[in-house]
């Protein structure tokens, strides 16, 4: 079974925001690096037990991602190398989010969570992984229910409710994301075999 979630907001939320950045001179890179700042603000943020604080500012430097591209193809500036820059800055940026709640469940003494959040990394770059390769075989692939996107979200989720209404939510939203990651890299690989 194939799940593919929507890739981009509708051009009626995109569009407007575009016209605006474009007229104000905005580059597709600046909103790239300005995201990756913010990915390292909000682990910083989160490293230090602001876990709501550290959500919000990862939700609002996230949502730049879905700015940049549009803006390149608005204002004739979309390249290979740009798009290339873009997923390597996605992958630092949900690097440093999770480094910044690694350092929270280390400073909180709690190894195991740390060892679900290590898993939780490497299953989220194995996804992105998966279907760089798989572009590489000439196939375009975007399977799997738990994109980045809905990864961000989850863990948004969890940061806000551990920090307003129970700790032991962040613990088990990042169980669920090392179990869902690993999962989701499986599901890619099989859709990329049964394609080959």
């Amino acid at each position: 079974m194939q799940i593919v979630l929507p890739r981009a907001l509708p051009r009626l939320v995109t569009d407007p925001v575009v016209a605006v950045l474009a007229r104000a001179g905005v580059t597709p890179n600046m909103l790239t690096v300005a995201q990756l700042a913010g990915g390292l603000i909000a682990g910083y943020v989160i490293s230090q037990g602001e876990l709501a604080v550290g959500a919000v500012i990862l939700i609002a430097s996230a949502t730049l991602d879905a700015f940049d591209g549009s803006l390149a193809r608005a204002t004739g500036r979309a390249t290979p190398f740009g798009g290339v820059f873009d997923s390597v800055i996605d992958r630092l940026f949900e690097g440093a989010v999770l480094g910044g709640v690694l350092w929270h469940f280390l400073d909180a003494g709690q190894k195991a969570e740390s060892m679900a959040v290590f898993v939780a990394l490497l299953g989220s770059l194995s996804v992105s992984y998966v279907r760089a390769r798989a572009e590489g075989a000439g196939i375009e692939i975007y399977d799997g229910l738990f994109t980045r996107v809905v990864r961000l979200l989850f863990l948004t989720a969890g940061l806000i409710l551990a920090d307003v209404a129970a700790r032991e939510a962040l613990d088990a939203v990042v169980w669920f994301l090392a179990g869902a990651t690993l999962l989701t890299t499986a599901h890619r690989l099989y859709a990329v075999w049964r394609r080959l």
